[in-house]
């Protein structure tokens, strides 16, 4: 993303997972971001536009930003598994990060599909006591996935024109919850030309 990002592996159950972290300006980060991809069968990788905007706002709000490739993209070892391995990959880089940086909250953010691991990982998270500090859920995969329900306080950004995961399954998923639905118009599933909203949204929403 920029000259400062690190490239590192973790070991996952399949092998060598490859990560990238960025640090903020801040020498003191204040959190740990986890940005979780979307689909590996159809493209997604850790260096998707949407995950890298999501580490750009992080680290603006002067969190630590880490992205990791799932099973089987890029150099990481393995194949996809449906999210139920990807899941555990991304608690074992929780875990990792967690580990480096003790003491600081976590936020979970993802993207499309990579919603569906990040809101999986935070009901595991719950049942451990140590739930993230919060979620940002970009082109929610409700409907595609069967998504858990999440906290109140969720950023859930969905594009009006999304033919990719409906806006309107996005709204039956979330409004037996009671979450608002930040609707960009005219945008896309991958949000083109329409990525600085969601950096300005999550700037200016995540700490209300």
């Amino acid at each position: 993303m920029n000259a400062q990002t690190q490239d590192f592996f973790i070991t996952g159950e399949v092998g060598q997972l490859e990560c990238k972290l960025d640090l903020p300006s801040d020498s003191t980060p204040r959190g740990i971001a986890l940005l979780a991809h979307p689909h590996p069968l159809y493209g997604g990788t850790m260096d998707n536009k949407v995950i890298q905007t999501l580490a750009r706002a992080f680290t603006a709000l002067g969190y630590v930003s880490v992205r990791m490739n799932f099973r089987g993209v890029g150099a990481s070892a393995g194949e996809h598994d449906a999210g139920v391995g990807e899941t555990n990959d991304m608690a074992l880089l929780h875990t990792h990060m967690s580990q480096q940086y003790p003491h600081l909250p976590v936020a979970l953010a993802g993207f499309s599909f990579g919603t569906f691991v990040q809101a999986q990982l935070q009901q595991r998270l719950i049942a451990l006591h140590t739930p993230a500090e919060r979620l940002a859920l970009i082109g929610t995969a409700a409907g595609k996935w069967q998504l858990p329900e999440v906290a109140a306080d969720t950023i859930l950004i969905h594009g009006e024109e999304d033919d990719t995961i409906p806006l309107s399954d996005v709204l039956n998923w979330a409004r037996p919850q009671d979450i608002p639905v930040i609707v960009i118009p005219g945008a896309d599933h991958f949000f083109h030309r329409k990525l600085h909203h969601i950096k300005q949204l999550i700037i200016q929403l995540w700490h209300r």
